[in-house]
């Protein structure tokens, strides 16, 4: 079955892992590791970019950032 499609496992009515083929599981990996690159963006998704500003809530986090 899990050729054909993902196959959930579960115990005591709980999902706990999925089974899937081998082609599909490369898929996957290929696709989480996918990096794009300025090229990859048209002028429009760069000027939203450009536009973009974050939360002020999120000021909380700069000490997690360095330069």
């Amino acid at each position: 079955m899990a050729l054909a499609e993902p196959v959930t496992v579960t115990c005591k009515g709980r999902d706990r892992m999925v089974l899937l083929s081998v082609e599909e599981y490369g898929r996957l990996k290929r696709r989480d590791r996918q990096v794009m690159t300025p090229a990859d963006f048209t002028a429009e998704d760069i000027a939203v970019l450009e536009n973009t500003r974050a939360p002020a809530e999120s000021a909380a986090f700069n000490h997690e950032v360095t330069e």
